[in-house]
């Protein structure tokens, strides 16, 4: 078993670009090790508030060339690819929230063990963004299209007793619990042999999300496109204002 865990020590464990990159590297490494079964993902005291909008390295964006911009916007989807593809069992252990690119990292793990005040929450759409990081096929095969449209388009706060039932999460245990109910499932994991543990979880995968790469290659150019908008302008205006946008379709 091996545990990484991700701990800003704040009160949003927010992902920077170097938080991103030192994930990613992380499970690239673990991708080599014939050693480890399962692969814990633990957060601090909440697992993440998403994208880290403060970042000097995001903010710098803004004053590339377009294709510099696609370049660097490949991290997000690099980071919960480089999760997914691990073939080893992967389990993410949330507390407090799991905000944007926070749960599409948490939906690339195979399970997620929440703590019972946990909730999740995707801001992306009502501020005027698609839902990119490939994370929009994931959470379909999770919790299903209905579902998924409200998780996903109306943004809305999901309780962790609503993500149990829906199927976002695969466990709720008490505050401050989550680490030790992932590892738990972990050894139960490496009590299983390895070589069929792994031909078993990639025939799962590949039967789950066949076509997660067709219906999901466009959405960093989709993130490009929609960041131009108005009414992302719009959006972001009106949440730093607290007051009711008013959206044109531009």
């Amino acid at each position: 078993m091996a545990e990484v865990t991700f701990d800003r020590g704040d009160d949003l464990n927010a992902l920077s670009v170097q938080a991103m990159e030192e994930l990613k590297a992380a499970a690239d490494l673990l991708s080599r090790d014939t050693s480890v079964s399962a692969v814990l993902l633990t957060g601090g005291a909440v697992f993440s508030a998403g994208a880290d909008l403060g970042d000097p390295a995001l903010r710098k964006r803004s004053s590339m060339s377009l294709l510099e911009q696609r370049e660097a916007v490949r991290l997000g989807p690099d980071l919960c690819e480089a999760w997914a593809r691990l073939e080893q069992i992967t389990i993410a252990a949330i507390e407090g929230f799991c905000i944007g690119g926070g749960l599409a990292l948490a939906v690339s793990c195979d399970h997620r063990v929440a703590s019972q005040d946990a909730h999740f929450r995707l801001p992306e759409v009502p501020l005027g963004m698609n839902m990119s990081w490939r994370s929009i096929p994931r959470i379909v095969a999770l919790i299903g299209p209905s579902r998924a449209k409200e998780l996903v388009v109306l943004g809305q706060k999901v309780e962790a007793e609503k993500a149990l039932a829906w199927g976002l999460v695969d466990r709720i245990v008490g505050k401050g619990e989550a680490n030790d109910a992932a590892r738990a499932l972990a050894r139960d994991y490496c009590a299983v042999p390895p070589i069929a543990a792994r031909m078993a979880k990639e025939a799962i995968e590949a039967s789950a999300h066949s076509l997660a790469y067709a219906t999901s290659f466009m959405d960093r150019d989709q993130f490009l496109l929609s960041r131009t908008s108005k009414d992302h302008e719009e959006a972001v205006r009106a949440f730093s204002e607290k007051r009711a946008p008013k959206f044109g379709g531009d």
